[in-house]
C-alpha cells in the first residue's frame, strides 16, 4: 500500500482507492454519491460498537450516539471525536447543506442537519457504505 500522509491525512490515487473499496464505497467516499434511502446496511443496526471510516478505519461514531431518525440513513447525534470529522459547505443539488467528511482520508460520509434530538440537536445523516461497524 502506498499511502501518502500529509499533515496526518491519507492520500491515495484513484486506482488504489478503487482496488481497496467496493464500487458503492468508492462512489460514496470518493465521488460524494449517496445511497438510496432505506437501502444501507447499518440503517437499522442496533449492535453496540464503533462505526469507523470504510476508507481508512478512523473511528467516527459510537453506537450510543445512533438513533432512528426515519430519514433512511444511519443517524447520529455526535461524532466519536470532533477532530475525526470535518465539515464543509455543500451547494450541490440547489441546496445549502453541511457536508461531513472523514478528517483522515477526506472521504465523503454524508451531511449534518440541525434537526436532531438532544443533547446536541444535530443529526449526522451518514451513508452506510462510508462506515464499518467494529462491534463490541
Amino acid at each position: 500500500m502506498s499511502d501518502t500522509k500529509t499533515g496526518g491525512k491519507i492520500q491515495k490515487n484513484e486506482a488504489e482507492w478503487r482496488k481497496e473499496l467496493t464500487p458503492m464505497q468508492y462512489a460514496v467516499l470518493r465521488e460524494k454519491a449517496t445511497e438510496r434511502p432505506f437501502s444501507g446496511e447499518y440503517e437499522h443496526e442496533t449492535k453496540k460498537g464503533t462505526y469507523v471510516c470504510a476508507g481508512c478505519g478512523q473511528p467516527l461514531f459510537e453506537s450510543d450516539a445512533k438513533f432512528d431518525s426515519g430519514c433512511g440513513w444511519p443517524s447520529f447525534t455526535r461524532p466519536a471525536d470532533d477532530g475525526h470529522v470535518d465539515e464543509e459547505r455543500d451547494f450541490s443539488h440547489g441546496m445549502i447543506r453541511t457536508e461531513v467528511l472523514c478528517s483522515k482520508c477526506d472521504g465523503h460520509l454524508g451531511h449534518v442537519f440541525p434537526d436532531g434530538p438532544g443533547p446536541t440537536g444535530l443529526r449526522y445523516c451518514i451513508n452506510s457504505a462510508a462506515l464499518k461497524l467494529k462491534a463490541k
